[in-house]
């Protein structure tokens, strides 16, 4: 039997950050064991991304040049994230949050729709970058633990000490690898 899909797992994508901007920044997966892995490989993936995230309720057909958007948008967010104030990432990320942005609308029913370009929902993510990355939230963003993981996320346990970014996962594999190094360390101590 398998296991269903959590929450954080939707379309083929992982979303851990806490937040849709470090979301976009885990779409280049194993930045930190080196075997970097793009999920975003189509303008079709950029689009059923935006979708997954919650960014957008619908979005026209993207274009190759939204992808490479998108793509310049993450390695900015990602080097923002990193501590990093360089001047590139601030420059291209304002650069798309100037830009024409995709408009909430309320739906007869209740429900918030936002559909539009995928540069207009990439400039929703840019105001998203600039509002997380100009407030104290920003202190917050960590990077986990985990062995190769690296994943970015947003902080929000009441002491500001989380490592992982899931308990389920990375956080699960590294409690699992302390209590066997600590059962083997006492195995060698008894033996010894």
């Amino acid at each position: 039997m398998t296991n269903p899909k959590s929450r954080a797992d939707r379309d083929g994508f992982r979303f851990r950050g806490g937040h849709p901007v470090l979301d976009l920044t885990a779409t280049l997966t194993g930045r930190a064991s080196g075997r970097a892995l793009d999920l975003l490989a189509t303008p079709e993936d950029l689009r059923r991304w935006l979708i997954s995230s919650g960014v957008a309720s619908a979005v026209d057909k993207p274009a190759q040049a939204d992808l490479d958007a998108a793509r310049r948008l993450r390695e900015a967010f990602f080097a923002l994230a990193s501590g990093g104030s360089a001047k590139w990432a601030v420059a291209a990320v304002n650069t798309v949050a100037a830009a024409e942005a995709a408009v909430p609308v309320l739906s007869a029913d209740g429900h918030v729709v936002r559909a539009g370009s995928a540069a207009s929902h990439l400039s929703v993510l840019a105001r998203e970058a600039v509002l997380l990355f100009g407030r104290k939230p920003a202190a917050r963003v960590r990077a986990c633990e985990g062995e190769g993981c690296g994943t970015l996320f947003l902080d929000a346990s009441r002491k500001g000490d989380r490592r992982w970014c899931s308990m389920g996962g990375c956080g699960n594999r590294a409690k699992v690898a302390a209590f066997r190094k600590r059962g083997r360390r006492e195995m060698l101590d008894s033996a010894g």
